[in-house]
């Protein structure tokens, strides 16, 4: 009953949590990681392991993160999130992966909290939801029934209340015609949000079709979620933004930084930077040395002049009936002209490539 009560009040704090209130993410954040240390039976192992006692963690840069293999192999999940019956019955997002190779599996107790957060940090940047049209190009994701992009996105569709969102599985012929039928529209319109895998927006781009027509909505933003899922030769971020806008002619490629792992996401509006969310921060790591952690642009020891890449340490107050604290297997470098922004330039060469990742490098 003490658990349950502590949770509530943690749930009820992170909702109401805003982007630039760096003080409050960190109490909210030292409250999470003593509430998931004592309830989390897999992640407070881990903590004993490293000989971690939770009462002497008093700073949000001596919490350590938990590998983010362990969403193959455990369930993750507190006490106060598990089901009486199998996790299986909860909500299940699950990573992709070639045939006969595990995949993550991240057990979703609350799926209201990941419904409200996630449409929170999309409207903190883009505005509400019922002023769009969404149309999603996911094929690779659509074709599995398991994908967290996929629900969020269905859940943005519905918030929407456009008969014109949907989602074009191969038919990028229908959402070429969506696209151009928005075009010739002359009432007051809608922002027009094109959601994609990065190989499928390649693939429409390089169709041969006439874009021209695009030209008539400058209010259409151009979104890649990351990922050639063996579709394509793998390619940087810039080179595949520098193709889609010179093919479509728009101004700018957005990007959504997201992963199974994670029920919180992180928008980019352009040039490959991703500012931290509400619920989400970054914090890098010595590629050779997991425990030591690159100073913040922010932090007085951080040299502004010196762009260092890191292994990418996500804290993620969102997964608060799982663990908040994970270190992926991608890697970036903190954005020294962007206050909270940071890059996603690859992955660990031993890892394995997962749907949502970005490029690798």
């Amino acid at each position: 009953m003490l658990f349950t009560s502590i949770r509530q009040q943690l749930r009820n704090r992170i909702i109401q949590l805003l982007p630039a209130d760096q003080p409050a993410f960190d109490s909210v954040a030292l409250d999470v990681f003593r509430y998931q240390a004592a309830t989390n039976s897999v992640y407070g192992e881990y903590l004993r392991h490293l000989r971690i006692e939770p009462e002497k963690i008093q700073r949000i840069d001596q919490i350590p993160f938990l590998p983010i293999g362990f969403f193959k192999q455990h369930v993750i999940l507190t006490q106060a999130a598990e089901s009486p019956a199998n996790p299986q019955n909860l909500l299940t997002f699950a990573s992709s992966g070639t045939t006969g190779t595990l995949t993550s599996r991240h057990y979703v107790a609350d799926p209201a909290l990941y419904d409200t957060v996630s449409q929170r940090l999309f409207e903190q940047v883009y505005g509400p939801l019922d002023r769009f049209h969404i149309l999603a190009l996911l094929p690779s994701y659509l074709e599995r029934n398991n994908s967290s992009l996929v629900y969020m996105v269905q859940r943005f569709i519905e918030k929407t209340g456009s008969k014109r969102s949907g989602f074009f599985l191969h038919n990028t012929a229908d959402l070429t015609a969506t696209l151009r039928d928005l075009a010739a529209q002359r009432v007051p319109r809608r922002r027009i949000l094109l959601i994609g895998v990065t190989f499928a927006l390649l693939d429409w781009a390089e169709s041969g079709t006439d874009f021209s027509f695009l030209r008539q909505l400058p209010e259409l933003i151009v979104m890649e979620t990351g990922g050639m899922k063996g579709r394509r030769q793998e390619l940087l971020r810039e080179e595949v933004h520098n193709i889609l806008t010179h093919r479509l002619g728009v101004p700018a490629i957005h990007s959504e930084y997201g992963m199974t792992e994670l029920l919180s996401q992180a928008y980019s509006t352009g040039e490959g930077v991703f500012r931290m969310s509400a619920t989400l921060r970054i914090r890098l790591r010595d590629v050779n040395d997991p425990f030591s952690l690159y100073p913040a642009p922010s932090d007085p020891s951080s040299t502004p002049s010196v762009r260092q890449t890191g292994g990418i340490n996500v804290i993620d107050l969102a997964n608060l009936d799982s663990c908040s604290f994970i270190e992926t297997q991608d890697l970036g470098q903190y954005d020294q002209e962007t206050p909270d922004g940071f890059r996603v330039i690859g992955r660990f060469d031993n890892s394995d490539i997962r749907g949502c990742n970005l490029l690798v490098l």
